[in-house]
């Protein structure tokens, strides 16, 4: 060892070093480009990277409070622009560059931050098409989550009313910019969905930069708005704005115009659909009545029923069944045609003044109970004529006479009417009620009361 030297020790020497960087004014704050490389987060929010190029590297730290600031999130393999100053870490006796700030290079950190998050919440699920619920048909409470004042809830409240004036309308105001505006718009949603009746809400506001819209960028937002039990459509901004909320949404919108067209239906249109409805329950009713009489007048005019000695009395008992079952049809039909009208006036009652739905529905009853009384009535009337026909038959049988005691004659199987086409030796058939006997003429006398010897 040299006499009169000082050795200093590690720290002692690593200190002076840090002492030197720190006194240096040209390191206290430094404007650095690279590419991020071992990027690693650490539980107590610190972030640790190292920013490279092609010629070197540098080992680099960003505190907590400043990582909190960061818009989006540091990945291996960004280009970034940082700021910061650079020391000695003891310990490991190396100089670090302690990061301030951080910017991505070549776009901005918010559209960074939307794209991360965007494909974040993608990864998980949360955009999926099985997760989308549908919207109701006519949905009869509306609620709408945008800002009380500005372009859009005029527009929506407006279309709304012109659209579909029967829908009740609840307006939840709430900020749309700013800071505390994503809280806010969770919390509005979580309020209307504690309303029981309400069917669809719209969530949006008016067009803006993307700074003005970033409150649909938060991933609260979009949670929120997959989580709600009531359909949403999202409004936000102009046709070309995209935010996370629209991807969330069960239903995206290009303007809060478009999302109150969306909402609701026309209820010019659903009124002409309606009528068209009833017209064609009335047509097909007053078809399937006409065509059943048509039926019956074919029935009646039928040989078997003009002629009463084919079997008159199965013919009998088919036409009863026909006519009970063309009766049974007829009535299911008007009993079809009600239940139609029923549901029709239910679906009336929800789209249509209530004087014009119960008009149409006392006009339906009473074309129900025409046609149904008249179909009675026509049934009732030919039954009595057929049972009519049927006692007619019957008195005119000749099986009716045979049955007092008289009978008749037949000579080679024709009707003998008088006695000259009968002679002496000739074989007779007689024909009695219940039986036949064959006898041989003996005599003949004509006239008179006299007998004829057989």
């Amino acid at each position: 060892m040299s006499s009169g030297a000082t050795y200093l020790t590690v720290s002692a020497l690593t200190r002076y070093i840090k002492r030197k960087f720190d006194a240096d004014p040209y390191l206290r704050k430094v404007y650095v480009k690279g590419e991020l490389s071992n990027v690693k987060y650490h539980s107590n929010g610190h972030i640790y990277f190292t920013l490279k190029d092609s010629g070197a590297r540098i080992a680099c730290a960003m505190f907590a409070s400043q990582a909190k600031a960061l818009s989006f999130r540091a990945e291996e393999g960004m280009n970034v622009f940082v700021t910061g100053d650079i020391s000695v870490y003891e310990n490991a006796g190396n100089y670090q560059f302690y990061a301030k700030t951080m910017e991505p290079d070549g776009v901005g950190a918010l559209f960074v931050a939307y794209e991360q998050l965007k494909r974040k919440l993608e990864t998980e699920g949360l955009f999926s098409q099985a997760l989308k619920q549908p919207l109701p048909v006519i949905p009869l409470h509306i609620g709408v989550i945008t800002s009380s004042t500005g372009a859009a809830i005029r527009d929506i409240l407006t279309t709304l009313e012109r659209r579909f004036p029967l829908a009740k309308v609840t307006v939840a105001p709430t900020l749309v910019q700013g800071p505390g505006a994503a809280p806010a718009i969770v919390k509005a949603i979580e309020r209307m969905n504690q309303f029981p009746d309400v069917d669809v809400l719209i969530v949006g506001r008016g067009g803006g930069s993307i700074e003005d819209l970033w409150a649909f960028n938060e991933e609260t937002v979009a949670r929120a708005i997959v989580k709600s039990r009531v359909p949403i459509i999202s409004a936000v901004g102009h046709e070309t704005d995209t935010t996370i909320a629209d991807f969330a949404a069960d239903l995206r919108a290009p303007t809060p115009t478009a999302a109150a067209e969306l909402a609701v239906p026309d209820q010019l249109q659903l009124l002409k659909s309606l009528r068209s409805f009833s017209d064609r329950i009335t047509q097909q009713t007053l078809g399937k009545v006409k065509q059943s009489r048509i039926d019956l007048q074919r029935v009646n005019q039928s040989t078997v029923f003009q002629d009463a000695s084919r079997l008159y009395r199965p013919f009998v008992e088919q036409h009863l069944r026909m006519t009970e079952q063309l009766q049974q049809a007829t009535v299911r039909s008007i009993e079809r045609a009600g239940q139609q009208q029923e549901r029709l006036g239910l679906r009336l009652m929800h789209v249509s003044p209530i004087d014009r739905i119960l008009r149409a529905n006392q006009q339906l009853e009473t074309i129900r109970q025409r046609i149904l009384y008249s179909t009675q009535q026509q049934t009732t009337a030919k039954k009595h004529q057929l049972v009519n026909r049927i006692r007619t038959l019957e008195a005119l049988s000749p099986l009716q006479t045979l049955q007092k005691g008289f009978l008749y004659a037949e000579k080679e199987h024709r009707v003998v009417k008088t006695i000259d086409e009968i002679q002496q030796e000739d074989t007779l058939q007689l024909h009695f009620y219940d039986g036949t006997a064959t006898v041989q003429v003996q005599s003949l006398e004509k006239g008179g009361n006299h007998g004829t010897d057989i």
